[in-house]
């Protein structure tokens, strides 16, 4: 089922989100990937702010390559998300409501989407290029210093993902194997 989704959105509106759901998101996101992660998983620890507030936002696993002339971003595929398996429970935790990436999630990830009520989108892999094209404003907010690493805040006009964790724990990886089994 396709669905058009407003960023931020609300916890009703995940709860409406199906694993192999298409959605195409209008709005804000961010970008973090092991070293934006490892720098905020590192803050928490020392009780420190992070340069964002978790609720409600929406991280992508990205780093962009540089922008062409007339382009808001270079290529903007998505990273492995399982890299950041180790530091999303946290973010959940705070309210973090949607991760954009590639490949499957760890059972404690899984854990606490659905105790969070938060969602897991997979932008297609190798597809950077066209992805890039839904990216109308990209400005880094966060750890300049680590370059394509660097926190961003994204502006997006239909943005292409499936949902592959909803808020309900169901797995589009395990579920899509099921059924092609039978």
């Amino acid at each position: 089922m396709d669905r058009y989704l407003q960023v931020p959105f609300s916890t009703e509106e995940v709860r409406q989100l199906k694993a192999g759901d298409y959605v195409y998101l209008t709005g804000t996101i961010y970008t973090a990937r092991d070293a934006a992660h490892k720098r905020m998983y590192e803050a928490l620890k020392e009780e420190k702010d992070l340069p964002l507030d978790m609720v409600d936002k929406v991280i992508y696993y990205m780093g962009p390559s540089p922008a062409r002339e007339g382009r808001a971003i270079g290529s903007a595929g998505p990273t492995t998300s399982s890299r950041m398996d180790k530091y999303a429970p946290s973010l959940l935790d705070l309210g973090l409501r949607g991760m954009i990436g590639k490949g499957k999630r760890s059972q404690e990830v899984k854990e606490a989407i659905i105790r969070n009520k938060a969602v897991y989108f997979a932008a297609v892999g190798g597809a950077g290029a066209l992805l890039s094209r839904s990216i109308v404003n990209s400005e880094v907010i966060a750890y300049n210093d680590l370059g394509t690493e660097a926190i961003r805040k994204l502006e997006v006009r239909d943005f292409p993902v499936i949902v592959v964790v909803d808020s309900q724990g169901n797995d589009l990886y395990e579920t899509a194997v099921a059924k092609y089994r039978k």
